[in-house]
């Protein structure tokens, strides 16, 4: 059996669930006190953070998916939320002076998975591709500088094809350059 819990990091849904032990106090194991502990800017810890932050990020055109010279394509990513629905993506092709909103694949469910898409003519100059995901509780998500001011920066430069600091729930960005090859702005 195992235990799911919408909203939460995966690690909180138990595999090989046997019994279920409710107690009125925090156990303090390492997951607990190590592991889901943020260390915040201010000098104070967020202990036991769990849920999921509204996040999105692009999937194509993305490292590994370059473009093929100037011309339409489609941006297609996936957001998500632990606090409900995706209620917007927006997306921004110059490093997120403007923004344009992104179609929403149906079906838009809670604490899910959802695909978003917006055509886009690629000029074949040097452009910096981001998108910003807002849920149905208003949480937006907070741009790199927003968040590493808030808790401080990550151990490590964030890795494209991970979740570092357990929850940097930052805006990626992704380099196109003149030849249609697609990095990680920060690696």
């Amino acid at each position: 059996m195992r235990l799911l819990l919408p909203g939460y990091e995966g690690n909180m849904n138990v595999k090989w669930l046997r019994r279920i032990k409710l107690v009125e106090s925090p156990v303090m194991a390492i997951n607990e006190t190590k592991q889901y502990t943020i260390l915040l800017a201010s000098g104070k810890a967020w202990q036991f953070y769990y849920p999921q932050e509204v996040k999105s990020f692009i999937t194509r055109p993305s490292p590994g998916v370059n473009l093929q010279g100037p011309g339409f394509y489609e941006i297609t990513g996936i957001a998500y939320s632990g606090n409900g629905r995706i209620s917007k993506v927006e997306i921004s092709a110059d490093g997120g002076k403007s923004w344009a909103r992104a179609a929403l694949n149906e079906p838009v469910l809670s604490k899910a998975f959802t695909r978003f898409r917006l055509p886009w003519n690629w000029d074949g100059r040097p452009v910096v591709l981001q998108s910003r995901a807002t849920d149905e509780a208003g949480n937006v998500q907070p741009t790199r500088e927003a968040l590493i001011a808030d808790r401080g920066p990550p151990r490590s430069t964030p890795n494209v094809l991970a979740f570092p600091m357990e929850h940097f729930n930052a805006i990626t960005s992704w380099g196109v350059d003149a030849k249609g090859e697609v990095s990680h702005v920060y690696a």
